[in-house]
Formats: structure tokens, C-alpha cells, sequence
């Protein structure tokens, strides 16, 4: 017998989406920052030491439901495949007529919503709180906002190492073999010597030419799903856009690459942390320095107005994590 629940309707992107309008409204477009601010960054991440030259990309890791250990529910029209938890993700499909959405709560017990698209495709999904137990539900809606539990499962994981859920993509970011991201970013990666160099690389492209889409942002469905293709075609995105794609064009390229949303000061936001061998995970390094902004924020990058943004974001302290894919 299934359960009725009321779960999280996913709200919580729209919440982060809306509230950067108020601080970026006034113009975030293409970046007036240029690369002299990337050049001072990436020399104060350096300390002046050389860093390790970069080799070509490591094979383009891409998720895969190959149905060695499956979850199925009672019509079989839910597939929970969980053969690659090791590389961290899980992959969920459904067959149904029902509006249909996943909660993934992580060992420490936060719990992660995520809407899942129509179409019968598997979708990947990133299991980012370490190792341990899983909870994983897939919720059916049954009318207006109430759902029931379609299929819930414990899932143990054991990852083959730390960075294998920043290196594929998942829901968020996602790309294949042929994506226009995959292929742009074997293009930026030509000219980068080290990983930081390609780092600023795509860091450079993203705030020099994907501009800020207002009316977009005024008018963001609930449950939106960025895809960082459409953004490289169109050139302008929101917040996650931005942050969707510079992860994509980094994992492909071997980088590991945390997409992270949360609070700046009381707006929500979302941005980036990379791992980098010679410094490790560079996390809220986020910070306005009266010139420049440091290389992780694409979104406050891009921006024009650097004082309407700087009182939001300070030292970078005002940074809150509240989710990480």
C-alpha cells in the first residue's frame, strides 16, 4: 500500500533563481572584468610556484544505467538503477502517466528534491554527501500537490574515491559524447598549460559572453531544469545557467567541479568550487577586493555593477551552502 506524502515541490530553485534579480537587475551582462583580474587571481592561487602542466583529458566520464542491480516497483514502472553508486550517481527512470518527482536524502540526513522529466529516459543523479546510506523515494503525484511513495529504497554507497560525483554529469549539468559543451571545451582546453590556465579559460568565455536574461529570471518555472548547450548557443542565461554550464565544460575536461547553491547574504545564489591538485578543493574564495572578483562566481563576474552586488556578497563569509550537485 503506498503512502500519501506532501513532499518538497522543488520550490527551492525557484526561490534561488528570483531573488538574484534583485541585486543583478541593473545590468549583469558581459563582463567589464576582463583577464587582467583573472591574472592577479590566478597568481595569488599560485604563490608564484609553477603549477603541474596539464595533459589531455582523461576519458569523458558519462553515467550508464547497465541494469546489474535494479529497484523496481510494483508495476515495474519505476527503474531505480544503482550498478555505479562507486562513481557516484544513481539513475532513475519512469514510464508512467504521473508528474513524478525524487527524494535523495544523503547519509547526514539532508534531503535533496529533484523534479524528473517526462520522456521514459533514465536521468543521472549525483550522491555528493560521501559514503554511507542512501534514502532514495520516488514520489507519483495523485492529485493537486499530494503524492505518494512509488518506490523507496536504502541505498549503501561506497565511492571509489572523493571526486568521482564532481567528475560526471547529472541532471543539473548535463552533456554527452556529442554535446556542443563537450566539443567547445576540447577547444578552450588547446591553449591551457595547467588546469587553473583552463580554468581561466572557461571562466574568462563565460563572464565575456553570456549575458544576464532579465526577463527570463522574472519568469523562471518552478522546477527548471538549465541546459548548458542551450546556453552556449543562446549566450545568456540566469544564475544556474551560468553555473550549469562552467561546470560542464570543467568536468568534461577532467576537472572536478562542485556545483553549489545556497545564500549570499539572504538572496539565494548559486556558484562554483574546483579541486585543483597543488591547492586541493578552493571553496569561498568568493570575494570583491574593490578591483576585481576571484574566479569562482561566474554570475558576480559578469557583472557590470560591482557595488550593487559587493554589499551581498562582502568577504565572501556571506557565502551559506545549502546544496551541492
Amino acid at each position: 500500500m503506498l503512502i500519501t506524502e506532501k513532499p518538497i515541490r522543488s520550490r527551492h530553485f525557484l526561490l534561488f533563481l528570483l531573488p538574484l534579480l534583485i541585486f543583478l537587475s541593473s545590468g549583469c551582462g558581459r563582463g567589464a572584468r576582463g583577464a587582467a583580474g583573472i591574472a592577479d587571481s590566478v597568481s595569488a592561487l599560485s604563490g608564484g610556484k609553477p603549477w603541474t602542466p596539464r595533459t589531455s583529458a582523461e576519458e569523458l566520464r558519462l553515467p550508464e544505467a547497465s541494469g546489474t542491480e535494479t529497484y523496481r516497483n510494483e508495476d515495474g514502472s519505476i527503474i531505480l538503477d544503482v550498478s555505479h553508486t562507486g562513481n557516484g550517481y544513481l539513475m532513475i527512470k519512469d514510464t508512467g502517466d504521473k508528474k513524478v518527482q525524487i527524494q535523495i536524502t544523503n547519509p547526514d540526513g539532508e534531503m535533496y528534491p529533484y523534479p524528473l522529466k517526462d520522456g521514459g529516459v533514465f536521468e543521472a543523479f549525483p550522491l555528493t554527501g560521501g559514503n554511507g546510506n542512501y534514502t532514495v523515494k520516488v514520489l507519483e503525484n495523485i492529485s493537486g500537490d499530494e503524492y505518494a511513495v512509488g518506490l523507496s529504497q536504502s541505498v549503501p554507497v561506497e565511492l571509489s574515491d572523493e571526486f568521482q560525483p564532481f567528475l560526471y554529469p547529472n541532471q543539473y549539468t548535463e552533456y554527452s559524447a556529442d554535446s556542443e559543451t563537450v566539443k567547445f571545451g576540447e577547444q578552450l582546453a588547446g591553449s591551457a598549460g595547467s588546469d587553473l590556465e583552463y580554468v581561466q579559460e572557461v571562466y574568462n568565455y563565460v563572464i565575456q559572453n553570456i549575458t544576464y536574461d532579465t526577463a527570463f529570471a522574472e519568469n523562471t518555472p518552478v522546477n527548471y531544469i538549465p541546459d548548458p548547450d542551450q546556453t552556449l548557443r543562446s549566450k545568456k542565461g540566469i544564475c544556474f545557467d551560468y553555473v550549469s554550464l562552467m561546470t560542464a565544460l570543467l568536468r568534461s575536461q577532467g576537472v572536478p567541479t562542485k556545483l553549489v547553491t545556497g545564500y549570499s547574504g539572504k538572496a539565494y545564489h548559486a556558484w562554483i568550487s574546483v579541486y585543483l591538485r597543488e591547492q586541493g578543493w578552493v571553496d569561498q574564495i568568493i570575494y570583491f577586493d574593490g578591483k576585481d572578483w576571484t574566479l569562482m562566481d561566474p554570475t558576480l563576474g559578469a557583472s557590470n555593477d560591482a557595488e550593487a552586488v559587493k554589499k551581498y556578497v562582502g568577504d565572501g563569509s556571506n557565502y551559506t551552502v545549502k546544496y551541492v550537485y
